[in-house]
């Protein structure tokens, strides 16, 4: 099987999601943003390397820290981690509710397109940034939430050597980052990167896991693994308009949900039909609130699956888009039409 047999309108995907690579969101006091343009930009850019050295971003400039995996393995981030390696790295706090679980969802549905590779030459790593709260046992637990494989390990260490890699990989803004009223407050973003190259660049949890699997297995490799697929581009698809309620399953929801079976979080096929209509407009509008309220069925959604639903801060024309999206896949998949089982680039 070819994982890497990416569909045709990958490109209208990608378009939409820089589109919202910018976004700031906001959620239970805790504001995460997107990558900005000026902070720590050193690694973000390809660098020219003489004969004969090494990268710039080698040894000399990352710190070599001693982390600690969800099983209690001791590794030297420079040594084990990430030397002349390529790898995804994502900054996370197991006690946040709302978007550190939508990036680790976004980056397994990356992982499953990457099948095998991973952890052969193609390297995930989530560090903890709240390493009092995160020790192995609750990382190991938390990674299990998500059904993450042994190939792609979960750390915690000191925090003042984690906050160091953070500025290290220009994912540490000290405006965010230094909130007193949220110590773990952070920017939502990763970074993906190839050390042997000196190639860095951050993402963002909103991109189409296709094109993020594209950039680690072909782009960040220099291109050296031959393509299988033999298909002409001149039979390539036409590329479809999504529809607003498409872009918005795509980039916030097909990383939890799908159509036709259970992912992170539960199914959505029939589900406009399977639920009060008053339920669930305020579910996708304020999940937050009626967890704390502990309504019964979000309850029993969050008992089941693990996950709390994040608030993607939603309006009222985005949930009516969203409904009016999930009823046409659910009536695609009712007539035998194939749709999209993750809402992904027509997957």
């Amino acid at each position: 099987m070819n994982p890497l047999n990416f569909p045709g309108n990958l490109l209208t995907t990608l378009a939409a999601t820089l589109l919202l690579v910018n976004v700031t969101l906001a959620h239970d006091g805790v504001t995460h943003q997107a990558p900005s343009s000026d902070a720590q930009p050193v690694v973000t850019a390809s660098v020219a390397v003489k004969p004969g050295t090494s990268t710039v971003w080698g040894r000399d400039y990352f710190p070599n820290p001693t982390l600690i995996t969800q099983d209690g393995e001791k590794v030297r981030f420079f040594d084990d981690l990430i030397e002349g390696k390529v790898v995804a790295i994502n900054f996370i706090y197991t006690s946040c509710e709302e978007l550190c679980p939508l990036e680790t969802a976004k980056l397994k549905r990356v992982a499953e397109i990457l099948g095998d590779r991973v952890g052969k030459d193609i390297f995930f790593y989530s560090i903890s940034i709240d390493p009092d709260i995160d020790t192995p046992t609750v990382l190991k637990a938390y990674k299990k939430k998500f059904n993450v494989g042994p190939e792609w390990p979960f750390l915690t260490g000191n925090r003042a050597d984690i906050i160091e890699l953070r500025k290290k990989l220009g994912l540490y803004i000290d405006d965010i980052q230094n909130n007193p009223d949220n110590p773990n407050d952070h920017n939502l973003s990763m970074i993906i990167g190839n050390q042997a190259t000196g190639r860095w660049m951050k993402r963002s949890p909103f991109e189409d896991p296709y094109v993020m699997a594209t950039q680690m297995s072909d782009w960040l490799h220099n291109w050296k693994t031959a393509s299988v697929n033999t298909k002409d581009y001149a039979d390539a698809p036409k590329l479809k308009k999504m529809v607003p309620g498409e872009t918005i399953f795509r980039t916030r929801c097909s990383s939890c949900h799908g159509f036709g079976k259970d992912g992170v979080g539960p199914d959505l096929q029939g589900v406009t039909k399977q639920r009060d209509p008053a339920w669930l407009v305020r579910w996708l509008m304020e999940p937050d609130k009626m967890l704390a309220e502990k309504d019964p069925l979000a309850m029993s959604l969050f008992n089941r699956y693990k996950v709390r639903m994040p608030n993607m801060g939603l309006t009222t024309q985005d949930v009516e888009d969203l409904i009016n999206y999930m009823e046409a896949e659910t009536e695609k998949l009712s007539n035998g039409t194939v749709a999209s089982s993750a809402g992904e680039s027509g997957e």
